[in-house]
């Protein structure tokens, strides 16, 4: 347990090992539409959301954590904006309820997930619930939520990719080496599930505009270009990883 840093660390894996959403967070989800939106590092995700956002057809669902609120280049977050901050007994307490469609313990230093009471803002204004998510996140969520969509941003080339990434900014060797083993086991989930949607994140508008169109259920016109382009990305990574390996 070495770096462990939640006082209650032995609570919260030991409810989450057996985690059962309540009635009412079933109750919730009944006639919702879920999005769900993975990507790997610096593809344009949140500046996506944003415009999805702007349309006033989504709600944004919010996640709780139990860690505390940053300062991101050099702006400070804000409760409710990037996350709702809640004490460890908080977040326990709702946890033991089972009111979290999904939860997680992230690097067993903090505790994350999405309320009950963000699923039922959405249903109040009968928008359409969309958020951010990772790997682990999205197998949680399906296990409850089936009918949830879940869309996967690639990047154009992986020439672009190591654009966006280098034009963020200076980054550490190890920061980068971790970000691009995520990205890995995203694009391998990716080839392996069958649930996914995919869009190439080039263009912001018609990005949203395609994700849009996944979610009324209406053909990706990008789809049959995609796993061409997972597997290209794959290869280069591998090559990417390789050079950085002694890192």
């Amino acid at each position: 347990m070495l770096g462990v840093t939640l006082r209650h660390y032995l609570d919260f894996k030991n409810v989450l090992e057996n985690y059962k959403v309540s009635d009412r967070a079933k109750s919730a989800l009944e006639g919702l539409k879920v999005v769900l939106l993975l990507a790997p590092t610096s593809t344009g995700r949140n500046t996506i959301i944003q415009d999805l956002l702007q349309s006033g057809k989504y709600y944004y669902l919010v996640s709780d954590t139990t860690r505390k609120p940053r300062v991101n280049d050099g702006v400070p977050e804000v409760n409710g904006r990037e996350y709702w901050f809640r004490t460890e007994e908080e977040f326990l307490e709702d946890l033991k309820k089972g009111e979290y469609l999904e939860a997680e313990l992230i690097h067993d230093q903090q505790v994350s997930g999405i309320s009950i009471r963000e699923l039922e803002k959405a249903r109040q204004e009968n928008k359409v619930a969309i958020t951010d998510i990772d790997i682990e996140g999205v197998h949680n969520v399906l296990r409850t939520k089936e009918d949830a969509i879940v869309v996967m941003l690639l990047p154009p080339s992986f020439e672009e990719w190591m654009r966006r990434i280098s034009s963020r900014g200076k980054m550490q060797d190890e920061e980068l080496k971790r970000r691009l083993q995520t990205a890995k086991r995203i694009f391998e989930d990716g080839l392996k599930q069958d649930y996914y949607h995919f869009v190439i994140a080039g263009d912001i508008k018609q990005s949203a505009l395609t994700i849009d169109a996944i979610t009324e259920g209406k053909l990706n016109p990008q789809e049959g270009q995609t796993h061409g382009i997972i597997e290209r990305l794959q290869y280069d990574l591998d090559q990417k990883l390789e050079a950085m390996r002694t890192i």
